[in-house]
């Protein structure tokens, strides 16, 4: 109710000052337990290895740089997504890079993994106090060429590793040039070995297995879903999250804004971001644990997603549409869909 009353203020900003401005008023009230936020049902779940509270939790991109984990747990996520973290800081993408699009309840953004990198990133998270599970997007720098892209991969995955309690591979973002073309067969399988090798050797030194996500795209043909979903088998990894944002513009035609370059997401994707989840999990047929995201703005949405086949969701635009109430709404939804397929 509070969110509701607060959003045209906030909708007035620019949104990425409106965004940065969202979650530094939210830290106090919320750590505190100042703002009182609708109650979240459990619904416990086992993936990946790890118990999970509910199957709702925060997609990466919201929170990039670890500052407001405290805060975001307060609002009953199971699980809390941060980055992407590159190894280097990095600006990002020149500003304005974040555009409402509110009759679609729709966002677009450049970003481009603008992050404080390891250093910075890993103090903040030494300051949270929260011990739920979370997971570490993880990314390369921008200048970082494909050919070595492994390099900056493994320096995350080895620095962030004591921290998090899964890592999630980002090879799907398109506002770094060239990162998506690290989904196609070869490339995928020259990053994901020596990731997976180096996670095994981190087990052993510190006697913890870290699961692996790996992030995609929407915006896939049928062969590469089989060649990423041969990859994800092939090489062990631990979720596969669908999906990113997307590049097609479907839904938000004649929007304005809708003509800026960057990821679309929001109401205008959950049917591509479905389709894709749902492609994924005829390909993997149950070996895998999927993670939905992508246009989930209401508990129907949410439930959607796990008919299609996923054990987890994530929430990112939604909460800008719709604020805190969202997350006990789709628990509330995947709870009774449950019990209805039962």
């Amino acid at each position: 109710m509070l969110y509701a009353l607060a959003r045209p203020l906030l909708f007035a900003l620019e949104a990425e000052t409106a965004h940065a401005l969202t979650l530094a008023l939210a830290d106090a009230p919320l750590r505190f337990g100042l703002l009182r936020v609708p109650r979240v049902p459990p619904l416990p779940l086992r993936a990946m290895g790890l118990e999970f509270p509910n199957p709702v939790g925060l997609a990466a991109g919201l929170d990039k740089n670890a500052e407001h984990v405290d805060a975001l747990a307060a609002l009953g996520f199971g699980h809390i997504e941060v980055g992407t973290v590159t190894p280097r800081p990095q600006p990002g993408n020149p500003r304005p890079r974040l555009f409402r699009l509110p009759r679609a309840r729709a966002l677009i953004n450049r970003f481009g993994f603008n992050n404080v990198g390891l250093d910075g990133f890993m103090a903040n998270l030494a300051r949270s106090a929260w011990r739920g599970i979370l997971g570490i997007n993880i990314g390369r720098n921008f200048d970082t060429p494909n050919e070595r892209a492994a390099e900056d991969y493994a320096a995350c995955l080895e620095r962030v590793h004591a921290r998090a309690s899964y890592v999630t591979i980002n090879v799907s973002s398109p506002n770094t040039s060239g990162l998506r073309a690290l989904q196609d067969r070869a490339r995928l399988d020259a990053l994901l070995a020596p990731l997976v090798a180096l996670r095994e050797r981190l087990a052993d030194r510190h006697g913890r297995r870290v699961p692996l996500a790996l992030k995609v795209a929407p915006d896939l043909e049928p062969d590469q879903v089989r060649d990423i979903a041969d990859s994800v088998r092939r090489h062990g990894i631990d979720a596969l999250i669908a999906t990113n944002t997307s590049l097609a513009r479907e839904g938000v035609q004649g929007e304005r804004h809708a003509g800026e370059a960057g990821g679309l997401s929001g109401a205008p994707l959950r049917l591509r971001a479905t389709r894709t989840l749902a492609a994924f999990a005829a390909a993997l047929a149950g070996e895998v644990p999927l993670i939905g995201a992508g246009g989930i703005l209401c508990g129907a949405d949410a439930a959607e997603k796990t008919a299609a086949g996923a054990s987890l969701v994530q929430l990112y635009t939604g909460l800008v549409y719709r604020g805190p109430e969202l997350v006990a709404e789709c628990v509330h939804a995947i709870r009774a869909a449950s019990r209805t397929a039962a």
